[in-house]
């Protein structure tokens, strides 16, 4: 499988967040070398996915946690959603539609293709 250096460091981001495995200083350590764009997703998946989740006060709140002591990443978000990237995974799937691990299969395919 191609790229799997770099789904694994993705993965390891999202999944710090999810499972609460990173404080707020460690997730903006990677997510602060990261691609503007794969941040733009992760955020995205994550708010997406917890919005009604029961787990969503935890990991919403470990996300704005993050947000909340470094504004940077929520700019450099911002950013990564300009990517036309984004304009064809959000045309072509649903964020719902994919577990974490598989969400992170696509994008960094995508991205890194």
């Amino acid at each position: 499988m191609a790229f799997n250096h770099e789904k694994q460091s993705a993965l390891r981001i999202l999944e710090g967040i999810e499972r609460g495995t990173m404080n707020a200083s460690e997730s903006f350590g990677v997510l602060d070398d990261a691609d503007p764009t794969l941040v733009y997703f992760i955020f995205k998946w994550l708010r997406t996915w917890y919005r009604d989740h029961p787990a969503a006060e935890g990991v919403l709140g470990r996300l704005g946690a993050v947000c909340s002591a470094h504004p940077a990443l929520t700019r450099k978000a911002k950013s990564g959603g300009e990517d036309p990237v984004v304009e064809w995974f959000e045309s072509t799937y649903a964020y719902k539609d994919f577990t974490g691990s598989e969400f992170i299969d696509v994008v960094v395919e995508k991205l890194e293709s």
